[in-house]
């Protein structure tokens, strides 16, 4: 049984502030060593629960926050490359985890919400649903059959990933406050919680369905500005429908991140 872990940032337990996700700041290296922390134990939890591989892949700012002497050495790392957000996935895994996500652009405490681009992407949507980054991870992960097993994070990832894909294992280790800030779980806590999804989750894995969009899917992108939207308007297969939108046509989820 393969597990795939795609870990971001902004979920991870124990990081409350902005500065403690920015490469420079004087935080980055505690919020670096509090996702290292989260990784272990997801990786711990899946082996415990009866995965013979795992892959972890770090797609914060492309990756780069993990410390690989310090990974659990059960599993193998990687980053986004090639246009892939999960170059190691395909049809072996049995399932995903998301670990440390936070929700889309706009939505109410949700700590650091944003899609894809917080200083870009205002809206994205799919066969004109609004999804944020989990619904396009699970959309590519559904290319392959593979579902979204486990979501952890702040409690409005919770309920956007439990809206979006039903029946899926969340642990929610901390709450947002307004945008930049969160009220966070003793680690102890936090990671009990993400163990226990993870174990909930592979132990019953026959409940778990891949979020599989309709196909050809419409593909809508909002940005901020217009001049935002001008990098966009030349290729051939993207059509601008308004100032700062943008809309195309995919007739494979493998190529759901065309924008």
């Amino acid at each position: 049984m393969k597990i795939y872990i795609l870990a971001d940032m902004e979920g991870i337990s124990g990081i409350h502030k902005p500065e403690e996700t920015q490469a420079g700041s004087a935080a980055y290296a505690a919020g670096c060593k509090l996702m290292m922390d989260d990784l272990n134990v997801a990786i711990a939890a899946a082996f415990e629960a009866g995965a013979t591989a795992v892959v972890a892949c770090d797609t914060h700012c492309g990756g780069g926050q993990l410390r690989l002497d310090a990974m659990d050495p059960r599993a193998t790392y990687e980053t986004p490359n090639a246009g892939l957000m999960m170059p190691a996935l395909d049809e072996s895994f049995a399932g995903l985890v998301l670990l440390g996500h936070h929700t889309r652009a706009g939505t109410m405490n949700g700590f650091l919400d944003h899609t894809m681009s917080s200083g870009a992407w205002y809206d994205f949507r799919i066969n004109e649903q609004v999804v944020g980054e989990i619904g396009i991870e699970a959309a590519y992960a559904a290319h392959f059959g593979v579902p979204v097993i486990v979501v952890t994070g702040d409690g409005a990832t919770a309920a956007e990933a439990q809206a979006l894909l039903g029946d899926v294992e969340c642990a929610v280790v901390k709450t947002g406050v307004g945008r930049n800030r969160a009220n966070c779980l003793a680690p102890v806590e936090a990671h009990k919680r993400i163990r226990q999804a993870i174990i909930n989750a592979l132990r019953d894995l026959r409940r778990f369905t891949p979020w599989k969009p309709t196909l050809p899917a419409t593909l809508e992108l909002t940005v901020y500005r217009s001049d935002m939207a001008d990098v966009y308007a030349g290729r051939a297969e993207i059509e601008r429908v308004g100032p700062r939108t943008l809309r195309t046509r995919i007739t494979s989820l493998k190529d759901i991140r065309v924008f």
